[in-house]
């Protein structure tokens, strides 16, 4: 049952990150179409593979951002004497998303309410940050968290300018799709109010197994509310 009630969330995952509707307008254009954000939660290697899925994304790179060292090793950054963040970048095609949806994604796949660290991995390369790139992108993260911290959040997630970016070494990118498995670190979990079974239903058409479970969406979304203490 576990197993059955994780497929349905990542399903839910996969479908937010095409359908979710906008509360705030926010967009940056750039001269090819397209856009960048620097977004930190965790151990990059989930933060990448959340974000990679999301519809119109382009490209990811993980790497180190924020700090004063320069062209950091993953020791250095280990050694929390860097003042860098685990942090993925992402280009995106602004025709197909938008900030704000990349930032949604962002928030519902870790947890932005823990402090000084991710799930196990604790230390300051772990806090969860977003670097924006000008006043848009700042306005929209700012906007978020207060829509957050309306629905009983603290949120703990940092808002911050861009900083230089270094990508991390080969062996990082990419992870989870190069040697299999999933984040340990990062999950799926509403936060904001969607209509998510229709978003569901469009995927399960897609899917025979989705499709033979259908009927009970509703039922395991009327528990899996209290189970993930899902914030409405």
């Amino acid at each position: 049952m576990i197993r059955i009630f994780s497929l349905y969330l990542f399903c839910a995952f996969i479908m937010s990150c095409n359908a979710q509707t906008s509360e705030i307008n926010s967009e940056v254009k750039t001269k090819e179409n397209m856009s960048k954000a620097i977004l930190a939660s965790g151990c990059f290697w989930g933060t990448e593979y959340f974000l990679k899925r999301v519809d119109g994304v382009l490209s990811t790179q993980v790497g180190y951002t924020g700090g004063f060292v320069e062209n950091p090793t993953y020791e250095q950054v280990c050694s929390k004497r860097t003042g860098h963040y685990e942090a993925s970048e992402i280009i995106f095609d602004i025709e197909k998303t938008n900030f704000e949806k990349i930032l949604r994604v962002f928030f519902e796949t870790h947890d932005p309410t823990q402090k000084n660290g991710q799930g196990p991995d604790i230390g300051p390369q772990y806090k969860s940050a977003i670097f924006y790139f000008n006043e848009s992108q700042k306005k929209t993260a700012e906007d978020l968290i207060q829509i957050l911290e309306a629905k009983g959040l603290s949120i703990a997630t940092e808002v911050l300018p861009a900083a230089v970016f270094y990508s991390a070494e080969s062996y990082h990118q990419d992870y989870y799709d190069r040697k299999g498995g999933v984040p340990y670190c990062h999950g799926y979990r509403i936060l904001f109010y969607l209509k998510k079974i229709k978003f569901l239903k469009q995927l399960f058409v897609e899917n025979s197994f989705c499709t033979s479970i259908l009927a009970s969406v509703k039922s395991v979304f009327s528990w899996g509310n209290e189970y993930l203490k899902f914030q409405y």
